[in-house]
C-alpha cells in the first residue's frame, strides 16, 4: 500500500512553475539587458582611465551577462512540463546554472586578486575623474538590478546565483567610486589595487556559500531549513503507525522539497488516518510532497519496535 501525490499539466506549463517564477524570469530580462548596456560603458571607462577596479568591475560585468542569459534560459527551460523519460521536467536546470554562476564567480575572484597583486608590485597611473564618473553610473545600474531580482533571491536558487553577480557588481561599482575619490584628492594609486582584492574577497565568500548550497541540492541532502531530528520524531509519534525506516527528504529544484518513506502498521484499518497524520506532520516543516509507503507487519514479518 502507498500513497503518492500525482500532478496534472497541461501541454506548455511545467505543475512546479508558479507565478513568482515566472515573475521572476522577466526580471531577470530586464537586468540582463540594462547590464549588458553598461558593460560596454564600463570598459570603454575602464581603458581610458586605465583603472584595474573599473575593469576587474566590467569582467565581473561580462561574466554577469552570461550567467544572466544562462540563468534566463534555465528558467524557460525549467517550464517545460514532464514528457517521457524526464518525468520531472528540465526544473533542475536552474540548480545546474546556480552552481555553474557560483563556480564562475570563483574563478572570477582568484584572477582579480592576481591581478590585483601585480597591481600593487608596478601601480600604474589611473585617471581618477573617469573612473569616478564611470562608476557613480554604475552604482546606480547595479542598485536597480539589486532591487529587482532581490525580491526572488530567497526563494529560487537560480536567481539568488544572478543576484550575486549583481550584488558583486554593486560592490565593486562602490569600491571603484572610494578609490576614484582616493584617487582624485591624494593621487594615490594603489587605492586601486587594494578595493579590488577587497571586492575579489566579498565575491569569494558569496560564491563559495552559492555553490555549497546548489551542490548540497544535487546530493540531494536534506534542506538547511528541515531538522531531521524534528522530522524522524514527528513520524515516530503518529499513533498506529509502529515504525519508519528509508526515510529520505530532499530539494528537487528552489521552493521543492520532497520527502519519501516507508512505515510499517498492524491494523490495515489505520492506513488512511496514519497517512492523513503523516501528510499534516510534514506540511508544518514545509514539506508538501509526501510519498509514504504502507507496510502490514504480518505480511513483512518485522519484529516489534
Amino acid at each position: 500500500m502507498s500513497h503518492g501525490h500525482h500532478h496534472h499539466h497541461g501541454d506548455d506549463v511545467h505543475p512546479m512553475v508558479s507565478g513568482e517564477h515566472r515573475e521572476a524570469g522577466g526580471r531577470l530580462i530586464w537586468v540582463l539587458v540594462i547590464t549588458a548596456l553598461f558593460m560596454v560603458a564600463e570598459v570603454v571607462g575602464g581603458l581610458l582611465s586605465n583603472s584595474l577596479a573599473l575593469l576587474a568591475d566590467a569582467g565581473h560585468m561580462f561574466t554577469d551577462v552570461a550567467a544572466l542569459g544562462l540563468s534566463v534560459f534555465a528558467m524557460r527551460l525549467a517550464r517545460t512540463p514532464p514528457a517521457g523519460q524526464r518525468t520531472f521536467g528540465f526544473v533542475r536546470l536552474e540548480i545546474l546554472a546556480a552552481l555553474v554562476n557560483g563556480a564562475a564567480l570563483l574563478v572570477i575572484s582568484g584572477l582579480i586578486a592576481v591581478e590585483a597583486w601585480e597591481r600593487l608590485r608596478e601601480p600604474a597611473a589611473i585617471d581618477g575623474v573617469v573612473m569616478l564618473s564611470v562608476a557613480t553610473l554604475g552604482l546606480a545600474v547595479n542598485v536597480i538590478g539589486a532591487v529587482l531580482l532581490h525580491s526572488h533571491a530567497e526563494e529560487n536558487l537560480n536567481v539568488r546565483g544572478a543576484y550575486l553577480h549583481v550584488l558583486g557588481d554593486l560592490l565593486g561599482s562602490v569600491g571603484a567610486i572610494a578609490a576614484g575619490i582616493v584617487i582624485v584628492t591624494t593621487g594615490w594609486s594603489p587605492i586601486d589595487a587594494i578595493v579590488s582584492v577587497v571586492i575579489s574577497l566579498l565575491i569569494l565568500y558569496s560564491a563559495w556559500n552559492l555553490v555549497r548550497e546548489a551542490a548540497d541540492v544535487l546530493l540531494e541532502s536534506a534542506p538547511a531549513h528541515c531538522d531531521m531530528s524534528a522530522i524522524l520524531n514527528d513520524l515516530e509519534s503518529v499513533e498506529g503507525l509502529d515504525s519508519i525506516h528509508d526515510v529520505h527528504v530532499w530539494t528537487l529544484t528552489s521552493g521543492f522539497v520532497a520527502l519519501s518513506a516507508h512505515g510499517v502498521i498492524d491494523d490495515p484499518a489505520h492506513h488512511t488516518r496514519v497517512l492523513d497524520a503523516v501528510r499534516e506532520r510534514m506540511r508544518a516543516h514545509g514539506i508538501e510532497h509526501v510519498t509514504f509507503q504502507i507496510e502490514l507487519r504480518t505480511l513483512y514479518q518485522l519484529p516489534t519496535r
